[in-house]
């Protein structure tokens, strides 16, 4: 199995995958995200402010249960339903975020597996990494596992598909409840946007930096 080791803050980490979110990590769709969930507040009647506050690093269905708290089963599904069709719909501006093809290609070129695990369905994720040209091998949505992020069901699903322990895994993260899931499987986490993290980074660029070598 191949390893990579970071250097970061005088602290040498050993990896042996890496387990990135998607959207704000992976793909640059902050944009495309919040207009779906602008004009799905307005079709509902809602606060845009509240989908806005507590979306990041959720499922859709888990936001929208958060806001219509008086809404049955059916009506929250369809609701939800209705959040991502927006999102499916507007890809406009939807790319790789910098570094983010540059730090794959690192990992490929020292045989370090990757998978992508993301709080999006197969469609949005397929939708959105293919408009980023970003084809991971293993690719876990909320599709995949029976519970989304903070739980770390997703993040322990890829470890076991890519025949690591998640405590080896580097999980690369740009919200709490991200951070919240990873840490939760017993991986470190590395954390964008000045959100807490085991490592900090100010962007994916910083890790291709940190890589210090390969060992077999």
């Amino acid at each position: 199995m191949h390893v990579m080791h970071l250097i970061h803050a005088s602290r040498r980490l050993t990896v042996a995958a890496v387990l990135f979110d998607m959207d704000g990590t992976l793909v640059d769709s902050d944009a495309a995200v919040d207009r779906s969930w602008l004009a799905w507040s307005r079709e509902y009647s809602v606060d845009p402010a509240l989908p806005l506050a507590i979306a990041p690093g959720h499922p859709a269905a888990d936001t929208v249960a958060k806001i219509l708290l008086d809404a049955d089963p059916a009506t929250i599904a369809e609701a939800a339903a209705r959040q991502l069709a927006l999102e499916y719909d507007d890809l406009a501006d939807v790319a790789a975020t910098d570094g983010a093809h540059e730090l794959i290609a690192a990992l490929d070129a020292r045989a370090v597996p990757w998978a992508v695990v993301t709080s999006a369905d197969a469609r949005l994720a397929k939708l959105r990494l293919a408009a980023a040209g970003i084809s991971p091998r293993i690719l876990i949505t909320t599709d995949d596992v029976p519970v989304g992020k903070p739980d770390p069901a997703g993040y322990l699903r890829a470890a076991e598909l890519l025949g690591v322990a998640p405590g080896d895994c580097l999980v690369v993260e740009d919200t709490e409840p991200g951070v919240a899931a990873g840490r939760a499987a017993g991986a470190t986490v590395a954390a964008l946007k000045g959100v807490p993290g085991d490592l900090g980074i100010d962007g994916l660029r910083r890790i291709t930096e940190l890589m210090v070598g390969r060992e077999v």
